[in-house]
């Protein structure tokens, strides 16, 4: 019976949350005390039901209980327990009742810590999420019921996707989920805010470490899912460009915008409009991605789902979002004050070109995943977007963007002049080029290495931001320095002003990551018999045997390749071509050697003679230099981001300063 009171925990959560929603926001509205106070235990109970449900799924992938369709679809009884458990969101209709369990938690989470907000602000917050849960609820129990009965029962399951019997399962879609559904919140608040005419800067503050912390989570899960898909498929690239790695990466620019905008709407007033929009935008391409993922327009070893039926629902609740959103900001837009003046030198006027630049990002992204799609479906041809447009497009755009890091914090609100900063910035900016300028000049006259001037661009840009951000830092250091010296007036700076610093940094590493390793890594395919090597950047690869390895649910041919550098031993390491029981589909498991400065990286293909597989293979080598610095970067920018949301200011109570629109 446990699947049967998972399912009706479902159903009932669905009436909590629409009466929740719609009382909380009538109440608001109306000023009804009574309505707006059951905002806080209606979410709670909502949460409870969900969370009820989550387990009750769970629990039948622990017992192995085959009578449940999903479960029999996505688990075996050879499964190690640790993948029944991420198992259950291996598939579509559990990783939904995953996304259902992190927007409950979210709106958990608001009931809780925004206690500091009036009674009717935090009801609309509460009641906006409570129907955007209501919505998926009715999607879950409409179209992808998890808890649907098998009969007769199966006596073993199918097993979970062999590429998702990894440890990136267990991690990389929470966090990806709880980035996506956390803007959901920023969102809520965004139309609570329009509901009640308080666009000011208190909104602003209440938004802003919501938004942070969905951020940090959706920077990690897309590190986390980059790392994984290196190691796992076995080609060696960390971005491929594929359209749903697209729709985790068009929120985080537009949510990156809004973290901006969120800054100049709490500091000065201004940016009302901009910050709203990019708000409702930033949750849309979430929804967007869901929809992406399992509506089955596109195939992608990502996708969830084929069935047109689910993307007709979620692109519904996207029409419906997106809707009463614009028709609410339209309605209060004519009464937005513009807040603050600003010149047209200011730290406004370059947050503004930032904003312009992260949506014009965020359109070329747009474009290049859709554009395949709406020909298709209009019936004039297929075609392919790849790689060289994105590069092509999508640099340019960036690198006016990367510069402009550098000058804002230099730059004042209101007015500043130009000349000035560019006096003070002009030594690190030639520090920045000179630098970036010796390293390739070297590196071509020493070791043969082609000079190209992308090289020397992107390194100059990551040395430019990551120089900007120090000489700040001492700059603020010393106009604040007191009795006790430098290091005591750097350690009394705010957790926003080092979080600032610490991302861009972070995003300097990355810069710098991207530029090596796309100039620089090399890469060879061979054929190799026990004894053979081969030779990539100064490493040399010996082949010493191929074996056959027994897992818990497969068979594997495990290699032993011996690396060694400069005649110097290094280590043994062991890539894999693993035939699981369930799938006929064979699973590359590459071998690693990460360091500070490159990966060596190794991958078995195929044997050349299927009748002698402990003989020649086809086998894959790649030196990697400096990859391990992309998601370095991104760590540093998820810190810089909890650094920032950890700040005193977010934890006191914010004054109102502004004035309603």
């Amino acid at each position: 019976m446990i699947p049967e009171i998972g399912h009706f925990a479902l159903i009932l959560a669905l009436p909590v949350a629409v009466c929740t929603g719609v009382l909380a926001l009538w109440g608001a509205q109306q000023g009804r005390l009574a309505w707006i106070a059951l905002a806080k235990p209606g979410t709670l109970a909502m949460a409870l039901l969900v969370g009820v449900s989550y387990l009750c799924l769970t629990w039948a992938f622990i017992q192995n209980d085959f009578s449940v369709q999903y479960v029999a679809r996505q688990s075996s009884s050879l499964l190690p327990l640790v993948y029944r458990v991420a198992g259950v969101w291996g598939g579509h209709e559990g990783s939904l009742l995953l996304w259902l369990l992190m927007l409950v938690g979210w709106a958990t989470l608001a009931r809780f810590c925004s206690r500091a907000l009036p009674g009717a602000m935090q009801a609309r917050v509460l009641g906006v999420l409570c129907l955007a849960a209501a919505g998926f609820l009715l999607f879950v129990l409409l179209t992808s019921n998890p808890f649907l009965r098998l009969i007769p029962g199966a006596a073993e399951g199918r097993e979970l996707n062999p590429m998702l019997q990894d440890p990136g399962l267990v991690i990389h879609p929470p966090l990806l989920y709880m980035g996506y559904v956390g803007f959901s919140v920023t969102y809520a608040f965004a139309v609570a805010a329009l509901i009640s005419g308080q666009l000011d800067a208190a909104w602003a503050r209440w938004s802003r470490p919501w938004t942070l912390a969905a951020w940090i989570f959706l920077t990690l899960g897309i590190a986390v899912g980059s790392w994984w898909a290196y190691y796992e498929l076995g080609w060696g690239g960390w971005w491929f460009w594929d359209p749903v790695e697209n729709a985790s990466f068009m929120p985080w620019l537009s949510g990156t915008a809004l973290l901006h905008s969120l800054a100049v709407t709490e500091k000065r007033g201004s940016f009302k409009n901009w910050t709203v929009l990019l708000a409702v935008s930033t949750f849309s391409l979430s929804l967007l991605g869901a929809f992406l993922v399992r509506s089955g327009v596109l195939t992608s070893v990502h996708a969830f789902a084929t069935d047109p039926a689910r993307g007709v629902a979620i692109l519904v609740f996207l029409v419906v979002v997106i809707g009463a959103s614009l028709a609410l900001f339209v309605w209060r837009a004519p009464k937005v004050g513009l807040g603050g003046r600003f010149g047209l030198f200011s730290r406004e006027s370059l947050l503004l070109v930032n904003n312009l630049l992260l949506v014009a990002a965020v359109g070329t992204v747009l474009l290049g995943t859709l554009y395949p799609l709406i020909v298709d479906a209009l019936g004039v041809g297929k075609i392919s977007v790849g790689a060289p447009y994105f590069n092509t497009v999508f640099a340019p755009i960036m690198a006016p963007l990367l510069f402009l890091i550098g000058v804002g914090p230099f730059v004042r609100w209101k007015q500043d002049d130009w000349r000035a900063t560019a006096r003070l910035l002009a030594w690190p900016l030639a520090a920045a080029i000179v630098a970036a300028s010796i390293f390739p000049i070297f590196a071509a006259w020493t070791v043969g290495l082609e000079f190209r001037f992308m090289v020397v661009l992107g390194l100059a840009l990551a040395l430019w931001i990551a120089l900007a951000a120090l000489f700040h830092l001492l700059r603020q250091a010393r106009a604040t320095r007191g009795d006790g010296g430098l290091f005591a007036s750097l350690a009394r700076q705010p957790r926003h002003f080092w979080g600032m610093h610490v991302a861009h940094i972070g995003v300097a590493v990355f810069v710098a990551g991207v530029t090596i390793v796309g100039a620089h890594e090399e890469e060879k395919d061979v054929r190799m018999a026990p004894g053979d090597s081969v030779s990539v950047a100064g490493h040399s690869f010996r082949l010493l045997g191929v074996k056959q390895v027994q897992g818990p649910n497969y068979t594997a041919w495990q290699g032993e390749v011996e690396l060694s550098r400069n005649d110097r031993f290094q280590r043994r390491l062991y890539p894999e071509k693993r035939f699981y029981h369930s799938s006929a589909m064979p699973m590359t498991e590459a071998a690693i050697d990460a360091g500070f400065l490159r990966d060596v990286y190794v991958s078995l293909g195929e044997p050349i003679d299927r009748a002698r597989p402990e003989g020649e293979w086809a086998v894959r080598v790649y030196y990697k230099p400096l990859v391990d610095w992309i998601w370095g970067g991104c760590v540093l920018m998820a810190l810089g981001g909890l650094l920032a949301a950890s700040d005193r200011r977010y934890r006191n109570k914010p004054r109102k300063t502004g004035k309603p629109v």
